[in-house]
């Protein structure tokens, strides 16, 4: 599965600590057409090369793959 245009939703639900990046805020590496600056390049952090498209996170919609991100990032962050 490729990534849909226009989506960002890995790039916009989860946390990414390596960047200082919080849940629902958009990577600052982002573009306005919600593609990756640094896709490809090594500063790019494991965490968002290893996270890969399914079926399952992404689903039919955009907003079905950030609810289903959101959720995720809700069920593994760490207490507080």
């Amino acid at each position: 599965m490729e990534c849909r245009p226009g989506c960002g939703a890995c790039c916009i639900a989860p946390s990414i600590s390596s960047l200082h990046k919080a849940a629902g805020q958009p990577c600052r590496h982002l573009d306005a057409s919600l593609r990756c600056t640094i896709f490809g390049r090594p500063e790019r952090p494991a965490c968002c090369s290893g996270l890969q498209p399914s079926a399952e996170m992404c689903g039919a919609l955009r907003e079905h793959a950030l609810s289903w991100l959101a959720e995720l990032e809700a069920l593994t962050h760490p207490g507080e």
